[in-house]
């Protein structure tokens, strides 16, 4: 990123319902010595913002596909909300492609929350992103997503500056610009070692650990995300920052919590991001095996007299069966012959997790066989590079040979 001389915080918001607030906000932070890039999401015409606005709405709607007057016109308020973080989104993105943003700062309620949210999910990791919310007090994860982005609850609602407002929004001012300050003063140091995702289960940890000791002999910095739900959509949404270099996405197991039900289901965007953007990837089926549930008490009824292990008290490990681990070879591979970068899939026939042993609780050599021909027959014919190997996954040297197939590709496309 260009440095600035002064940091620069984003103000996105609807200055039509807001204007006075963000006026506020926006002196604070020029006390703070922060210059700021005012963005109207408002649908109406602003009131009470007297300063420079740098994006109004116009150009909001514009960079959404449509029009302040379509938008009015339509009076739907959803698709309003929809559009216009989507447009602040493409704008936001614009700006930290210039280099001409050290953080973002959003005041509102519901509908402006909403508007943030879908603004600030996919600036890059560590670009500072603060939302002042009245929902901030309840569930925020239809705010935050897999992003790195801080809520603050306003305590009042965001109407007119009053003894508490003025604390709240003055903390947040105070806070974005500290942020973005540290942001503007920390440029990627020369020599940074390109960066690897990588995704890991307990049960494919001596994989990962083989692979990664292996990459940053190579000279890559890995980051591993714990497939748990979360730490895939987390992985997915660094795959879509451009940050990384390739992705070593060895634990696929989300898949299956959901296609079954389990409770570490990252989403059906999983597996998507990296080949969507490009990003040089090498797949395999670790923990396909198992779905994910709570203590033995809480697996629904409906998989009484399937198999299971009890991992520890808190979590219960159900095999999959032939039919899905069939379906998810299928959807894997399917999602492997669509990306538009380098791929190879790996495929372990020795065994897709530590309890997928000879004699384990989850050895069921006709579900692997499923899954196995599955997915080569969905990616019979595509670009798809196949490394089929008679290994367990967590077999070292396979970990090792995957490491430096994902090596190889990323040599290509420098």
């Amino acid at each position: 990123m260009t440095l600035l001389i002064r940091p620069a915080v984003a103000l996105v918001g609807t200055l039509d319902t807001k204007g006075a607030e963000y006026q506020w906000v926006a002196q604070r932070l020029a006390g703070h010595g922060v210059d700021t890039v005012v963005i109207d999401t408002g649908i109406r015409p602003p009131d009470g913002f007297t300063g420079p606005v740098a994006v109004g709405q116009d150009e909001v709607a514009r960079s959404a596909g449509t029009t302040i007057q379509a938008l009015r016109d339509g009076n739907d308020q959803g698709a309003a909300v929809a559009a216009m973080g989507a447009g602040a989104a493409a704008v936001l993105a614009g700006l930290a492609a210039e280099g001409r943003l050290d953080g973002v700062l959003a005041l509102g309620g519901s509908g402006g929350s909403s508007i943030a949210a879908r603004a600030v999910r996919d600036l890059p990791i560590g670009l500072p992103k603060l939302i002042v919310s009245t929902m901030a007090a309840g569930d925020v994860s239809p705010y935050v997503g897999a992003a790195d982005v801080t809520m603050m609850y306003s305590v009042v609602d965001i109407s007119g500056i009053n003894r508490v407002s003025r604390a709240v929004l003055g903390n947040a001012a105070a806070a974005i610009a500290g942020m973005a300050t540290a942001h503007a003063g920390t440029a990627a140091e020369e020599g940074d070692r390109p960066l690897i995702a990588a995704s890991m289960f307990g049960v494919t940890t001596p994989a990962v650990d083989a692979a990664r000791a292996r990459l940053e002999e190579l000279g890559y910095e890995v980051l591993v995300f714990h497939a748990t739900g979360a730490g895939g959509k987390a992985l997915e949404a660094l795959a879509r920052s451009s940050l990384l270099a390739g992705v070593l996405d060895l634990t696929t197991t989300e898949l299956a919590d959901d296609l079954v039900g389990g409770v570490l289901s990252a989403g059906p965007a999983r597996l998507t991001a990296a080949g969507a953007a490009g990003v040089p990837q090498v797949v395999s089926l670790g923990a396909l095996d198992m779905v994910n549930f709570g203590p033995e008490d809480t697996v629904p009824a409906e998989f009484a007299g399937r198999t299971f292990f009890v991992h520890n008290p808190t979590v219960t490990l159900m095999r999959t069966t032939v039919a899905e681990n069939a379906e998810l070879g299928r959807r894997v591979g399917a999602k492997l012959a669509a990306a538009a970068g380098p791929t190879v899939l790996v495929v372990p026939r020795g065994g897709v997790s530590a309890l997928d042993t000879d004699g384990a609780a989850f050895h069921d050599p006709a579900a692997d066989a499923a899954l196995f021909d599955a997915v080569l027959d969905t990616v019979r014919g595509s670009a798809v590079s196949v490394l089929d190997s008679t290994r367990h996954i967590n077999d070292a040297e396979l970990a090792v040979e995957a490491a430096d197939r994902l090596h190889a590709l990323i040599g290509k496309e420098v």
